[in-house]
């Protein structure tokens, strides 16, 4: 017998720590929405409510939520009905939560979520310094210079760029987007950018909700300062 209730512990104990949560370091940004920028409100480990502003123009400054487990649910801050829920994988202490907006299903529940969460790990990995991260929402392929760097993402496919090498005097380099329509590569946007340490770039290539045409939403910000080794999450 006690050797059975020993084993039923062991097995437990994984499960019970994973509902116990973590904090994560947020940061915030809606991307797809029509209407005007809206709040998700998430839930402290004390019960008290956590108001996370969704800005369609740029990031929130870090806000610490905790998991239920692996996940973060969010609910509206206007009635309380479920917003949508990010999955944070383990290991992850920092992200960026970009909450896009969900097409409304016909057969949809009244409650169901109307955004779902695309959760990207705040690490140099996705972030070099200096760099650019690039995400497809577009449904086909797509292909792009920044720099020297040349790319191609598949939909939903996502990247990050280090700063480039090739720059001018004024620390620009040139920046190309093409979609594939019609087995055809099109440009969607052609211009420059300035890299400098300490800044990087999110961008998003995706079809416009109005005019249905693809294009290209690119958000400047700036790289968090650094968490002393003794207060990671």
């Amino acid at each position: 017998m006690r050797t059975l209730l020993c084993s039923i512990v062991v097995l437990l104990a994984p499960l019970l720590h994973a509902q116990e949560g973590r904090p994560v370091r947020c940061r915030f940004l809606s991307f797809g929405g029509t209407g005007p920028d809206i709040t998700a409100v998430a839930t402290s480990d004390k019960g008290a409510p956590i108001h996370c502003p969704l800005s369609s123009s740029q990031l929130s400054g870090q806000i610490v939520c905790q998991t239920r487990g692996d996940t973060i649910p969010f609910v509206s801050s206007t009635d309380r009905k479920p917003l949508a829920t990010a999955t944070i994988p383990a290991g992850v202490g920092a992200a960026l939560l970009i909450f896009v907006q969900a097409p409304k299903k016909p057969d949809a529940a009244a409650d169901a979520p109307s955004w779902r969460v695309m959760v990207i790990e705040d690490s140099p990995k996705n972030f070099p310094d200096g760099g650019a991260f690039v995400a497809n929402f577009y449904s086909k392929d797509i292909r792009f210079v920044i720099g020297e760097h040349k790319g191609m993402l598949r939909a939903a496919g996502s990247f990050g760029y280090a700063m480039p090498k090739e720059r001018d005097d004024f620390n620009m380099s040139p920046v190309i987007f093409e979609f594939l329509q019609e087995d055809k590569w099109r440009i969607a946007n052609e211009s420059s950018l300035r890299f400098l340490p300490g800044m990087r770039y999110l961008i998003f290539a995706y079809v416009d909700p109005v005019s249905g045409r693809p294009r290209i939403n690119t958000y400047q910000d700036f790289a968090p300062p650094a968490i002393p080794a003794a207060k990671r999450g």
